[in-house]
């Protein structure tokens, strides 16, 4: 027979972010858009400011 590990269950999780990072992102976000060019790459900041826009609204 073998020894089992005692199972334990995983500790509570913790936000990475806190809502005012979410703000700060967006901010970021926004100002490195108005700065390029990249069609591409300004779809790509898009769509996260909009998923980052998920997590908190630009009223809090």
């Amino acid at each position: 027979m073998t020894e089992e590990a005692p199972k334990t269950e995983p500790g509570r999780a913790r936000a990475l972010f806190s809502t005012a990072d979410f703000r700060l992102l967006r901010a970021a976000l926004t100002s490195h858009a108005r700065q390029t060019d990249d069609r591409e790459e300004l779809a790509k900041i898009n769509a996260l400011h909009h998923r980052l826009g998920n997590y908190v609204s630009d009223s809090e």
